[in-house]
């Protein structure tokens, strides 16, 4: 059985002090805090801007020789699709300091609701994956039109990781299926507020609802079931309004443990 590891999608939000970080704790030292509670994170600022290598290299820096990272693949590659000689080399610079600091667990390729399964994407999905085939991928769709056992036998085809979602039951979007297409297993809870999914005045609306323990552990025969077939299953929570990502995750870590009651 692999290795789970629990942790939240991204760490660095000003709106977790007194939620999880302490009152009056530097935000320089929310990393290495962070790390004390969990061994892994999901670095989403990525998504929007390349990281410097420098700021890559400090990262590796602030956490312990058993941590590592999922890094979320700038948007150029997933949403504007607009991947050039430039943004490919950055890209692949930000990347080495987790790599050959052997803490790099992933990369992952988030496709939005709109990037829907036909020929066209698909072949664009294995061309993406090519450019970055010097590391282990994981790529989540957000389209429900992508489950399918054709999509899944090609991933395993190509060694490409399948992120498993839990989030609102609303047409259209993915299930909470459990697949594990290669030694990654991979999972994200995004919350289940519908009501503010689609609609929604500000983005962290989306993401403001805390799991209950029944409901976390709706997903643990599917979690230990992904980690029988894998080296490694990550679990990230991106509920992040508040700190709930951090409460929730600590909640899995429990439940794995047996700790209950």
């Amino acid at each position: 059985m692999g290795e789970i590891r629990v942790g939240t999608s991204g760490y660095k939000y000003d709106d977790w002090v007194g939620y999880f970080y302490p009152e009056g704790l530097p935000e320089r030292e929310w990393l290495e805090f962070y790390a004390r509670n969990f061994n892994t994170v999901e670095i989403n600022s990525s998504f929007y801007t390349i990281l410097p290598p420098s700021t890559s290299a400090h990262l590796v820096k602030k956490v312990s020789e058993d941590f590592d990272f999922a890094i979320k693949a700038h948007r150029s590659f997933t949403h504007d699709r607009t991947v050039d000689e430039s943004i490919l080399h950055s890209f692949h610079e930000s990347l080495k300091p987790f790599a050959q600091s052997n803490k790099l667990g992933c990369v992952l390729l988030q496709f939005p609701w709109v990037f829907k399964y036909e020929h066209s994407n698909l072949d664009y999905l294995l061309r993406v994956c090519e450019l970055l085939a010097d590391y282990p991928l994981v790529v989540e769709f957000r389209n429900v039109g992508w489950i399918r056992d054709e999509v899944f036998e090609l991933l395993r085809d190509y060694n490409i990781g399948f992120c498993c979602v839990d989030e609102p039951r609303l047409k259209g979007l993915i299930p909470p299926v459990a697949v594990a297409t290669s030694e990654i297993g991979y999972v994200r809870f995004h919350g289940r507020n519908k009501e503010k999914w689609w609609q929604h005045e500000h983005p962290w609306e989306r993401y403001d609802y805390l799991y209950s323990e029944e409901e976390i552990a709706e997903w643990m025969p599917k979690i230990q079931r992904i980690a029988e077939s894998t080296e490694r299953c990550y679990v990230f929570f991106n509920n992040h309004y508040q700190g709930k990502a951090a409460i929730n995750a600590k909640m899995l870590m429990k439940l794995l443990s047996g700790d209950v009651g």
